[in-house]
């Protein structure tokens, strides 16, 4: 689902980019007087948590991969503005550092998962929720119908972007200069695996979270559940250490996230549209449609626009893939951790 450098034309790009815009800035003025001491770590665990979750890769229907996200439980327990916040961080870092979604793409990839992900989550989870208990199990079902819905949505728009680049892009020839398959083809290819597998992982992340949150720490809850019954509402303070362990564990595990075989659906590099086997898979997860015989132009041109510091979570230095794999999960978590540090402290400043 990460859009990479190429696969949208720089006028698509600028406009998700300025689409994106007014939604981040409301983000950090909404956040404004939010980012203190404790919204800072609450936010950093969260987008560490979504960047780490979007490692792991799963086998997707026609042998390509997806993930999930955390969108769902990230709007749940941050509201939409600091979910839109954090997520942004995730993707930003993981197009910069690490060449996971490209620069180009960052307004739209954000637009598809942070922004139109975030709000469609918080909005599901609050209308099914309605005014619940805390520990209602009506949160836990609502909170499934957040993940996976918000996900396909994401899925659908990034396959609707890939999908007009032919219609609208075209060289002399007539040959597509950024992504090549049209709507009819690239929406089924994103949203057959979406509806399954990696819909049904974002569905058991987000539901599995709040059930979780339910026992552990009711009140990180209370934000997107205004006038709703707690028990134990005596409860004082709130600890994000749970939060912080799980995310812990994910990092360990994280080498088990290279495991699934193929590449996601148009995330396709330049050199895959010359290998014969790579031909083959493309096409099958594509409604058997072959792809040109070389990539597009415009893809070529733009692909090598940007060269992260650790492309494809395989820093340079390491052979060994999954120590790799953990190094770059260790390495974009501290950046993230940093970044949100930072943010803090400039908020604090300029309010003295």
């Amino acid at each position: 689902m990460h859009i990479p450098d190429g696969y949208l034309s720089p006028a698509t790009c600028a406009t998700l980019f300025a689409g994106s815009t007014p939604f981040w800035y409301v983000s950090l003025q909404k956040m404004k007087r939010a980012l203190n001491t404790r919204m800072i770590p609450l936010i950093s665990v969260f987008a560490a948590c979504s960047f780490i979750v979007m490692m792991f890769n799963l086998p997707l229907p026609g042998g390509t991969t997806g993930h999930a996200v955390g969108v769902g439980i990230a709007a749940i327990v941050l509201g939409p503005w600091a979910s839109i916040l954090a997520l942004s961080t995730a993707l930003v870092v993981q197009a910069v550092f690490f060449g996971d979604g490209g620069i180009t793409a960052i307004g739209a990839n954000c637009f598809n998962m942070a922004i139109a992900g975030s709000l469609a989550a918080y909005g599901i989870y609050r209308f099914i929720a309605g005014r619940a208990a805390i520990q209602s199990p009506r949160r836990v079902v609502a909170a499934a119908m957040a993940g996976y819905i918000a996900i396909n949505l994401s899925a659908l728009l990034a396959a609707i972007e890939f999908g007009i680049q032919p219609m609208l892009y075209r060289d002399a020839g007539g040959a597509p200069l950024y992504a090549p398959y049209p709507l009819h083809i690239a929406i089924p290819a994103m949203m057959i695996g979406h509806l399954t597998i990696a819909g049904l992982a974002e569905m058991v992340l987000s539901a599995g979270a709040v059930a979780y949150l339910q026992r552990a720490e009711p009140q990180l809850l209370r934000a997107t559940a205004p006038g709703a019954i707690m028990a134990g509402s005596d409860q004082n303070g709130v600890t994000t250490r749970p939060l912080w362990a799980a995310l812990a564990v994910l990092m360990v595990l994280t080498p088990l996230g290279i495991l699934a075989a193929g590449s996601a659906w148009g995330e396709w590099a330049p050199r895959d549209f010359s290998d014969s086997a790579t031909r083959s898979q493309i096409a099958s997860a594509s409604s058997n449609t072959p792809l040109p015989a070389q990539a597009p132009a415009g893809l070529q041109k733009l692909a090598s626009f940007w060269t992260a510091p650790m492309p494809r979570y395989a820093p340079p230095l390491l052979k060994s893939a999954g120590w790799g794999y953990l190094l770059s999960a260790i390495t974009g978590t501290g950046i993230i951790i940093l970044l949100f540090l930072a943010i803090g402290r400039v908020t604090r400043w300029r309010m003295e």
